[in-house]
């Protein structure tokens, strides 16, 4: 099978183009309609609606709903090395989400203020793991661990059906430390998390990748229940210079491509030799590799391309407006380079760094946001699964301090029980 990834000037690029580029979505439009009914028969309906679609859409007929016991005893029917793995990443993914736990702090002013911020964790939450008979055990480590991680009472985890359920799976979300495991996958699995069935445990947040359907019920569920975000296909941007192996580069974007036919892949330098090389190597290693008819059509999305910047600071504004998934780095300066991108999901510095291991070990998460999610949130983490409460006390002087400026904002607002609730305080002080 032939293969082309085009280069591009960017200063060439027309809205059509950038339309392409920058304004990518999930796709999850065409099947919101039938969404809508999935969520409203399950809320309704519970169990019976759940057992029914997963009959309909995952041609299997489950017997019991939880299936926490089978994912304790498949540790036991995996392999030492996959079970060696599973432990290593779930330890070094533990390890970087308990470097994010917040401390509580409280801080006194000279003035008679006390004021601070504790976090608490929600009690129950739910995480989407992919699989069926497919196995997405890092999808299962970074969805369970930040939860585990920052307390959270309860964490429901749901996952696909199969007539033989993925072993490799299952063994990680035991590993990982779910309380309670599911077997329900699609529009179901997330309406069962939402409102609960007389099986599965409402829950006050529903985190994880999944395809359309999965992310179009997340949006659809919104509002009764918190989400972390709405999650397309994958993306990847590599920002080069003509120091980067161009045989690394197309790794990276042959890589991401594996995913999904509908991902994004793109590598942007400010070197035309480079650019070419890239292209070539992408040619030639997308045709050796065995899933070659969804990276194909991924190289052949009108998002994907080898990008010629006239300069690194063009190929700097291209890759913020872009706000990746997943950036790559591969250049002589790349810490001069990172300074100057503030919009990313996770970075990966220098050659020896790929993307692949964020994906599965190196301890970050790979749940990010995608469709230009990182201009304004970043991925899972232990925040994700806390609430902040923020804390005051003033004391007499405090109070008398502030209390003018108090009573002059809620004054000016109209607010005169505001302003009272100050002046009756003072007014007994001074009694």
């Amino acid at each position: 099978m032939s293969t082309s990834i085009e280069v591009q000037e960017i200063a060439d690029l027309g809205p059509d183009d950038r339309v392409a580029f920058f304004e990518r979505d999930a796709g999850i439009e065409a099947v919101r309609t039938d969404v809508r009914e999935i969520v409203e028969r399950v809320r309704e309906e519970g169990d019976v609606a759940v057992r029914e679609f997963t009959s309909e859409f995952d041609d299997v007929e489950v017997g019991n709903l939880e299936i926490t016991d089978q994912c304790e005893r498949a540790l036991d029917e995996i392999g030492d090395d996959r079970r060696e793995a599973i432990e290593t990443a779930a330890d070094n993914v533990r390890e970087f989400h308990r470097a994010q736990r917040p401390e509580d702090w409280r801080r006194e002013f000279d003035d008679g203020r006390e004021l601070g911020r504790r976090f608490r964790p929600l009690e129950r939450v739910g995480v989407y793991v992919p699989g069926g008979s497919a196995a997405y055990p890092s999808s299962a480590i970074m969805g369970i661990v930040p939860a585990v991680v920052a307390g959270v009472d309860h964490v429901a985890v749901v996952t696909p059906p199969a007539e033989e359920l993925n072993p490799v799976t299952l063994a990680a979300i035991h590993v990982a430390g779910a309380d309670a495991v599911y077997s329900v996958g699609g529009a179901q699995a997330i309406a069962g998390l939402a409102y609960g069935t007389e099986t599965i445990t409402r829950v006050q947040k529903i985190v994880g990748p999944g395809n359309k359907w999965v992310t179009a019920a997340k949006a659809e569920v919104r509002g009764d229940v918190e989400i972390d975000f709405l999650a397309g296909p994958s993306e990847v941007v590599v920002v080069a210079d003509e120091t980067a192996d161009p045989e690394l580069v197309a790794a990276e974007l042959v890589a991401q491509a594996e995913h999904d036919p509908n991902a994004s892949v793109v590598a942007v330098t400010d070197d035309d030799e480079t650019a070419r090389d890239i292209a070539a190597a992408v040619d030639e290693q997308a045709n050796a590799r065995e899933r070659e008819q969804t990276i194909t059509d991924a190289l052949d999305n009108d998002a994907s391309g080898v990008l010629l910047a006239r300069s690194m600071s063009e190929a700097i504004l291209f890759t913020e407006e872009y706000a990746p998934e997943h950036l790559s780095i591969i250049a002589d300066d790349d810490e001069s380079i990172l300074e100057r991108i503030d919009s990313a999901g996770s970075v990966f510095l220098g050659p020896n760094t790929p993307v692949a291991a964020g994906d599965y070990a190196s301890g970050t998460n790979h749940v990010l946001p995608t469709n230009g999610g990182a201009r304004v949130t970043g991925g899972l983490s232990v925040e994700t699964f806390l609430r902040s409460t923020t804390v005051q006390r003033l004391s007499a002087d405090g109070l008398a301090e502030l209390g003018g400026t108090i009573t002059a904002l809620a004054d000016a607002e109209g607010l005169e029980a505001h302003a009272e609730s100050v002046r009756k305080r003072l007014d007994d002080e001074n009694r």
